[in-house]
């Protein structure tokens, strides 16, 4: 193949190897026709045009029972019909948050969950851990959230790393075995745009260096890099979906900072999510909830009606939360002599035709048995309206929180088909950027061939070439663990498939993580309690911080290129005498500088959105300790002032433009004097504290200066 890339232009060669891939993977497989199907019908289903009544599916709020084989717990989920009381005592019962104190001021807060292993054994594991400084006392306003981490989250052993820079490996070898070594968070939330700057650095390296070494050098390195990458996302994503299903329920962590904490997992994804302000997390969390709560219901109602239309039965499973984020699909052992050689349409199904399936007639594997009445709805057994019952065989698992289409993530009949179907944009890629070296930006002949395959995969539903099922996989494995309505044998034979589907070398199975768990939680409380452990390692981290507060923007610019440069081994910090109570200071009014940024940005109208005693109460704060405060906070305080009719919270906007000593809270208050539409009791108070600025030599522009002189009527 060598001598062939020697001859051929890169044009053709990426041609022959695109093809080559394709038919690889595909070849063997009644899906490879999938390209050349033209689609039938609309790509989104029109619900008003299909009648409940016809659809062989499970209502999910209504019609939900329970599987008349299965077993369940005494806290497992009732009917779909439960009150959301009663989904809430469940959640309780599943998820509890234990709170540890750790020497030097912070809290350690740990979310454990009562999941199952292989064997159906329900155990207590720790999940997701998020250390909390206080600096030692009981007022929210001055604290900071430091690290996350998922305890699932585990240091490689030799072998997966080797396996990890293997290029073209796409299986998983084996499990971790797990030290009593101090764990790694999956995120910094006081640092967030550390991941970022590594993402530029990184790239900035490879780009230099490694990418002209050659084959060896440049595919070993991208491997690697993707692998370990993906499996910190991984647990990024099981630490975002554990945190969403958590609810608050006392003090211990508040509904602002969950959100936090997931708005920055969710951001972390992104390429520069990492230096997204702070006042824009409840708006990201907001939007990332809907987006996927959109993405979800097209993606459930997508797969109902394809199901329905080729006579299969329709199952979501839910997450503890009441969630709908994955679905079942089953096929009646009726059916399918019936059925015996129909026409199955596979488009968003992505399965074999279970019609000529000749093994699904001596099917030897799980079955449940299903009651339905006389209008084909189903209902719990022993229901007095039960007109027949049905065995039924359960096809495939797939996810609904997918960006396009419902994503197969487990065949019980071909356990290699999704598989196949995530290598082939990975596979795709590593060939384009690994052997022909080419890139979408660097050659416009792939750009465009790209583009092209990239268009007809996406628009005609193929489940190929498609965004990475890391989050649909990360959600199924908690839902494994936590659901209590899913039978053992089902729980077992899902959760067997679903290890075979991962790309990564450095995954764990099922039972591991939940050693590894204990075992990482164990580690890390022996860490927080030692004096050389976390309680030192936040007495550093309260050093950076504090010079993040005292240094402007070229300076902290200078440290962060430091850090960056000696890989993280450098990280500026500064002595004081009083730490705690300059960083008690600085993070006050940090925290009142983000809550009145985030009511000027939120509407025009203060009080409708906002209690005002909250808005006074930071614009008190500002007004009495804001000196330092910066000009993003002065103009935030000028848009209340315009924003409300509240007469305190406007006398407190105006002391506190008198009190940020910087050019651009004066310029606010001259505004202020210069709208015609303020008051004249406003301006005239405003006049007065411009006044009392200049006599005081606080900061303002030379313009400015001329500009209320000259108001005033002052010699120049």
């Amino acid at each position: 193949m060598l001598s062939v890339f020697r001859r051929c232009d890169r044009q053709r060669a990426f041609i022959l190897l695109a093809c080559l891939s394709l038919f690889a993977i595909f070849g063997d497989s009644p899906h490879a026709q999938e390209i050349l199907r033209e689609p039938q019908g609309e790509g989104l289903p029109n619900p008003s045009s299909v009648s409940p009544s016809s659809l062989k599916l499970l209502d999910p709020v209504e019609d939900l029972p329970l599987p008349v084989n299965s077993t369940f717990d005494d806290d497992a989920a009732g009917e779909g019909a439960a009150d959301s009381s009663e989904k809430a005592a469940t959640e309780g019962k599943r998820l509890r948050l234990e709170t540890v104190p750790v020497p030097g001021g912070a809290e350690l807060l740990t979310i454990f969950g009562r999941a199952r292993d292989s064997h159906g054994k329900v155990e207590e594991i720790p999940l997701v851990s998020v250390l909390r400084d206080t600096l030692g006392d009981a007022d929210p306003d001055n604290d900071r959230l430091r690290y996350v981490w998922a305890h699932t989250y585990a240091r490689p052993d030799i072998l997966q790393l080797a396996a990890a820079a293997t290029p073209f490996l796409y299986a998983r070898l084996g499990n971790t075995h797990a030290k009593q070594t101090v764990p790694r968070p999956v995120l910094d939330l006081a640092d967030p745009a550390r991941q970022t700057w590594d993402r530029a650095f990184w790239l900035a390296l490879r780009t230099l260096f490694l990418d002209s070494y050659g084959f060896s050098a440049r595919a070993t390195a991208r491997t690697f890099k993707r692998n370990v990458d993906d499996y910190k996302l991984a647990h990024q994503l099981r630490a975002l979906a554990v945190l969403s299903l958590y609810e608050p329920k006392d003090k211990a962590l508040s509904p602002v900072e969950l959100h936090d904490i997931q708005a920055r997992l969710a951001l972390a994804q992104k390429l520069f999510g990492g230096i997204v302000d702070d006042i824009y997390l409840e708006r990201a969390y907001q939007k990332q909830n809907t987006y996927w709560r959109d993405v979800r219901g097209h993606n459930w109602e997508l797969l109902r009606q394809r199901a329905e239309a080729e006579g299969l039965y329709f199952e979501p499973l839910r997450m503890p939360d009441g969630s709908e984020t994955h679905a079942i699909l089953w096929v009646a052992r009726e059916d399918l002599r019936k059925n015996r050689g129909r026409r199955f349409d596979g488009r968003f199904l992505n399965i074999a035709n279970p019609w000529r399936d000749d093994d699904l007639l001596k099917w030897r594997g799980y079955t449940e048995t299903w009651c339905f009445d006389r209008e084909n709805r189903r209902v719990t057994d022993g229901d007095p309206s039960v007109a027949r019952r049905a065995e039924m065989i359960p096809l495939a698992v797939y996810g609904l929180d997918h960006p396009k289409i419902p994503i197969l993530l487990v065949d019980l009949r071909d356990r290699l088909n999704p598989k196949r179907r995530e290598m082939s944009r990975r596979s795709l890629d590593d060939v384009a950027r690994n052997v022909l070296q080419v890139s979408r930006f660097g050659d416009i002949y792939y750009f465009l061939g790209r583009a092209a395959y990239d268009f007809v995969t996406g628009r005609r539903g193929m489940d190929i070439n498609q965004p990475s099922r890391l989050r649909s996989y990360s959600q199924l494995k908690l839902l494994l663990a936590f659901d209590a309505r899913l039978a053992p044998q089902l729980r077992h034979e899902i959760e067997e498939r679903l290890e075979s589907v991962s790309l990564n070398p450095l995954d764990n199975g099922a039972d591991a993580e939940i050693r590894i768990a204990r075992q990482q939680y164990a580690a890390l409380l022996d860490y927080a309690q030692r004096s050389d452990g976390l309680a030192a390692r936040l007495e550093k981290d309260r050093r950076a911080e504090l010079s993040a507060f005292r240094h402007g923007r070229a300076a902290k610019a200078l440290f962060r290129l430091a850090n960056i440069a000696s890989l993280g081994l450098y990280k500026h910090s500064e002595d004081a005498p009083d730490l705690r109570a300059e960083l008690d200071g600085a993070r006050r009014l940090a925290y009142h500088r983000r809550f009145l940024r985030e009511v000027a940005s939120s509407t025009p109208r203060v009080e409708v959105v906002w209690r005002i005693e909250d808005v006074r109460r930071s614009l008190s704060y500002i007004a009495d300790h804001g000196a330092k405060a910066d000009g993003e906070t002065a103009r935030a305080v000028a848009r209340i002032f315009n924003g409300t009719e509240d007469e305190i919270a406007r006398a407190l906007s105006l002391r506190c433009l008198y009190r940020i000593n910087n050019e651009t809270a004066k310029n606010e208050l001259l505004k202020i004097y210069r709208n015609g539409q303020t008051e004249e009791r406003w301006r005239i108070l405003t006049a007065q504290y411009l006044i009392a600025a200049m006599r005081e030599r606080q900061s303002i522009s030379s313009s400015d200066a001329r500009a209320v002189m000259t108001m005033l009527q002052l010699a120049p």
